[in-house]
C-alpha cells in the first residue's frame, strides 16, 4: 500500500524545538485530504523562512514605490445643461435620458476626435512633463507614436458625473501644472466641439436657406430681364390681358363699315327704279339745279309740242337737253354708287387690318401676361422666403451653451497618495503569499516530512498511540 502512494510523508531531520504540537484529534475523524494541524505544522516550520522572504520584499517594494515620482491630480467642474429648448433652432429637449446622456458624454471625452486636439494644442508629444523625458521609439511610425500619446492621455483622464447634471474632468500628471492644463484643455474642447454640435444644425440649415434665396433673387432677376427685353421688342409698356379700349376702334370701324354697306344697298336699290327716284343719289344741289331744269324743259316741250310738229327743230333741240339732264341725272347716281362701294371698300380693308393688328396684340398680351404671371410668381416666393430669413438668422445665431464651465481646474498643491497606497496594498498582499506560499508549496509537492500525528495516520495510514513533545538529548559519557 505505501509503495503505491507518491511523495509520501518522510522522517523530518529536525524537530521543531519549543513549538507545541496541536491536541491530537480523535482517531475516528482522521480522513483523506490535508488537515488543518498538517497546514499549521508546515507553516510554523517554515516561518522563520517566510519571514525572511516577507521582510526583504516588502522593504524593497516600500522604497521602490516611495522613489516612484509623484502624482498630481487637476479637476475641473462642468455642468450640462442638456433640456434647453428652441423651436427656431430644432430643438425640442433632450433626445435620451440623463443616465444615459453621461455615458456617452464619458464616451464622447475619451475619443481620439475629443483628444487629438488637446494633444496638439498642448503639444504633448514634445512636452518632457508628459513623455517623462522617453524619447519615441525611432522604428515607429507617426501614426503608432500618437496612438501611444492618446492612450497615455486616456490613462491620465477620469470623467465621472455628479449630483443632478454636474460632470467632472480630471487628469493626473507628475507635474501639477500640467495636470491642470490637461484637464482645463480637455474641458474647452468638449465646451467648443459640444457648442459646435448644438449650432451646426441650425446653421447650415441657414445655410441652405440663404442659398434656396439667392436662387429665388436670381429667378427673379432674370424674369424681370425677360418682361424688359418684351417690351423694348413689342413696344408695349402695359402687358397683361387686352382692355375694351383696344377693341374699341375695331368695333367703330366695323360700325361704319355696316353704316357704308348699308347705303351703298340702299343707293342701288333706288338705282334700280327709273325716273325722279334715281336723281336722289346725286348730291342735293346738283339734283335741285338738274331737276329744275329737266322740269323747265319738259314744260316747254308740251307746249312746243301743243303748236309745232314732232320734227321741228325746236322739239329736236328740246328733246336732245331733256335727254342730256337725264343722262346727268343718271352719270351722278353711277358716281354717288361708285363712291359708296370705295367707301365701303375702304372701310372693309381697315377693318381687317385693325383685325389682325388686334389678334396679334391678343398674342403678345397673353405672352406678356404669362411674362408678368411668371414674375409676380417669382417676386411673390422671393419676397415670402426674405420674411423668413431673420428667423432663420436668428436661430442660427443663437449662442446656446449647454455646458458651462464652473470651475477650471487648479495646479495642486499636494501629490495625490492614493495610487502608491493601492500599489503599497498590493505589494505586500503579494509578498505575503510569496514568503508563505513558497516554502509551503515546496514542503508539499516537493520535499514532504512528517510533523504531526496526521501526517502517520493519514500519509502512511499507520495508527499512532502516543505523542510526545520534545526529547532533550542526554549527553553521553
Amino acid at each position: 500500500m505505501i509503495g503505491e502512494r507518491s511523495n509520501l510523508p518522510a522522517p523530518s531531520t529536525e524537530m521543531p524545538y519549543g513549538i507545541s504540537f496541536p491536541a491530537p484529534a480523535e482517531e475516528e475523524s482522521s480522513g483523506g485530504g490535508i488537515s488543518v494541524t498538517q497546514i499549521w505544522c508546515m507553516v510554523r516550520a517554515h516561518l522563520w523562512l517566510s519571514i525572511a522572504i516577507f521582510v526583504p520584499l516588502a522593504v524593497l517594494g516600500f522604497i521602490v514605490i516611495k522613489a516612484l515620482p509623484k502624482t498630481f491630480q487637476s479637476q475641473a467642474t462642468l455642468i450640462v445643461n442638456a433640456d434647453n429648448i428652441d423651436p427656431l433652432a430644432g430643438r425640442t429637449g433632450p433626445s435620451q435620458a440623463m443616465s444615459t446622456f453621461f455615458q456617452t458624454q464619458s464616451a464622447l471625452i475619451f475619443d481620439k476626435v475629443m483628444l487629438q486636439p488637446v494633444v496638439d494644442r498642448l503639444q504633448l508629444q514634445k512636452d518632457v512633463r508628459f513623455t517623462r523625458g522617453k524619447a519615441p521609439d525611432p522604428n515607429a511610425s507617426p501614426i503608432e507614436i500618437n496612438d501611444a500619446l492618446l492612450t497615455a492621455l486616456r490613462r491620465s483622464l477620469n470623467v465621472q458625473s455628479g449630483a443632478g447634471q454636474l460632470l467632472y474632468i480630471a487628469a493626473q500628471a507628475n507635474d501639477p501644472t500640467l495636470a491642470a492644463d490637461i484637464a482645463n484643455t480637455v474641458a474647452e474642447e468638449y465646451i467648443r466641439q459640444t457648442s459646435e454640435r448644438t449650432s451646426a444644425p441650425a446653421a447650415e440649415r441657414a445655410a441652405r436657406y440663404a442659398a434656396q434665396l439667392g436662387e429665388l433673387k436670381d429667378k427673379v432677376d432674370k424674369v424681370q430681364a425677360k418682361v424688359a427685353e418684351f417690351r423694348q421688342r413689342t413696344e408695349m409698356t402695359a402687358l397683361g390681358a387686352g382692355g375694351d379700349s383696344e377693341g374699341a376702334l375695331l368695333a367703330d370701324l366695323e360700325g361704319q363699315l355696316r353704316t357704308a354697306q348699308n347705303a351703298r344697298r340702299q343707293l342701288e336699290a333706288r338705282l334700280g327704279n327709273s325716273g325722279a327716284e334715281s336723281s336722289s343719289a346725286l348730291n342735293a344741289d346738283e339734283v335741285a339745279v338738274l331737276r329744275t331744269k329737266l322740269t323747265a324743259l319738259e314744260t316747254q316741250m308740251v307746249e312746243a309740242r301743243a303748236t309745232m310738229g314732232a320734227r321741228h327743230p325746236k322739239i329736236v333741240q328740246l328733246q336732245v337737253e331733256i335727254d342730256a339732264t337725264r343722262r346727268a341725272l343718271q352719270s351722278g347716281a353711277d358716281t354717288a354708287l361708285g363712291r359708296a362701294r370705295e367707301l365701303e371698300n375702304k372701310y372693309r380693308a381697315a377693318a381687317d387690318q385693325e383685325r389682325q393688328q388686334l389678334l396679334r396684340r391678343r398674342v403678345m398680351q397673353d405672352e406678356g401676361a404669362r411674362l408678368m404671371l411668371e414674375q409676380q410668381q417669382a417676386e411673390q416666393a422671393y419676397a415670402k422666403a426674405l420674411s423668413g430669413q431673420s428667423e432663420v438668422q436668428f436661430a442660427s445665431q443663437g449662442n446656446y451653451k449647454d455646458v458651462t464651465l464652473v470651475s477650471r481646474a487648479e495646479p495642486p498643491l499636494r501629490a495625490s497618495g492614493s495610487g502608491k497606497l493601492k500599489l503599497f496594498a498590493m505589494l505586500l498582499a503579494a509578498s505575503f503569499g510569496l514568503s508563505f506560499g513558497a516554502p509551503f508549496a515546496y514542503e508539499l509537492f516537493i520535499n514532504r516530512r512528517i510533523r504531526c500525528r496526521d501526517d502517520l495516520e493519514k500519509g502512511l495510514r499507520v495508527i499512532a498511540l502516543a505523542q510526545f513533545g520534545p526529547v532533550t538529548p542526554v549527553p553521553h559519557g
